[in-house]
C-alpha cells in the first residue's frame, strides 16, 4: 500500500469514527456549529503556540484536533442537508484551480508577488466588491491590520521601499508625541493606533510576522519574569518588597540564560 492509499485509509477511518461518535456519544450528539466555534478558535491558537515553539509532535497533534473539527462541521452540515465532506473538499479544490491559472491555465507569472496580485484580482472577478471582504471582522486587531495591509498590497496599494515605511513610522511617532503634549486621551489613542499600524506595515517589509514577533517577546518576558519570581522566592522575598535595583540583578541573569 503506497503513501496516498494510507492517507485515504486514515481519513476514511476518521470519517467513520465521526459517524459513530455522532450517533452514540451523548456529548458529540449535542454539539452544534455554534457550540464548536469557540473550541475551534482555541485549537487554532494551540496550533499556533506549537508552531512558535517548533514542537513538531504537538504540531501533529494540534493538526489532528483541527482536522477533527473540520470533519465535525462537515458531519453537521450533512445532517442538515446543507453540505458534506465531499462538497467541502471539491469546493476548495475548485477554488485552488481557479485561483492558480499559472498552474492550471495559460497565465504566466514571474514571482510570488504576481501570484498574490492575480489572487486578489481573481477574487474581485468572482463578485467580491472589495479586496478587504476576506478579512474576518473577528480577527485580533494586530492580525487584522497585517491582513489588511497584505491584501491592499496585493492590488498595488503599497510603498515601494522599506525606507519609506520607516519614515512613516517616525512621522507617526512624532505625531503621537505632539498629542501626548496636548494631553487629549482620544487623540493619543488615535495616534498610538497609527503608530502600531505603521509598525505592522514596516514588519511586512522586513518579512517579519508581527504576531509571531510579539508572541515570541511575550514568551521571552514570561520566562524572564518567572525566573525573577523563582529567585526572589529563593532569597525569601516577595517581589513587592524588593527594590527595582534588586529585581534588575535577577532580570539581567535571566537575560543571559
Amino acid at each position: 500500500m503506497d503513501n496516498r492509499e494510507l492517507q485515504l485509509k486514515a481519513f476514511d477511518r476518521l470519517l467513520t469514527i465521526m459517524d459513530q461518535l455522532r450517533e452514540q456519544c451523548p456529548w458529540d450528539k449535542k454539539q452544534t456549529m455554534q457550540s464548536l466555534r469557540h473550541l475551534t478558535i482555541e485549537e487554532t491558537y494551540e496550533l499556533g503556540d506549537a508552531i512558535l515553539e517548533n514542537d513538531l509532535t504537538e504540531v501533529k497533534n494540534e493538526l489532528g484536533d483541527l482536522l477533527l473539527h473540520i470533519v465535525f462541521y462537515a458531519k453537521i452540515g450533512s445532517e442538515t442537508g446543507d453540505f458534506d465532506m465531499t462538497e467541502v473538499c471539491n469546493s476548495i479544490c475548485e477554488k485552488l484551480i481557479n485561483r492558480h491559472p499559472h498552474i492550471y491555465g495559460d497565465v504566466k507569472v514571474k514571482d510570488e508577488e504576481e501570484v498574490k496580485q492575480n489572487w486578489e484580482n481573481l477574487k474581485l472577478k468572482e463578485g467580491k466588491k472589495s479586496v478587504l471582504e476576506g478579512v474576518p471582522n473577528g480577527l485580533p486587531a494586530l492580525v487584522k491590520a497585517n491582513r489588511i495591509q497584505d491584501k491592499v498590497a496585493g492590488v498595488g496599494f503599497d510603498w515601494e521601499k522599506p525606507e519609506q515605511v520607516f519614515e512613516k513610522v517616525q512621522e507617526e511617532l512624532a505625531e503621537l508625541q505632539e498629542e501626548i503634549k496636548v494631553g487629549n486621551p482620544s487623540r493619543m489613542e488615535a495616534e498610538f493606533g497609527d503608530v502600531l499600524f505603521s509598525m505592522i506595515n514596516y514588519a511586512r517589509f522586513l518579512k517579519v510576522d508581527p504576531e509571531n514577533a510579539l508572541e515570541r517577546t511575550n514568551k521571552k518576558f514570561i520566562n524572564r519574569f518567572q525566573y525573577l519570581e523563582s529567585k526572589a522566592k529563593e532569597v525569601g522575598k516577595a517581589l513587592k518588597e524588593m527594590t527595582l535595583e534588586e529585581m534588575d540583578v535577577f532580570w539581567e541573569e535571566a537575560k543571559s540564560l
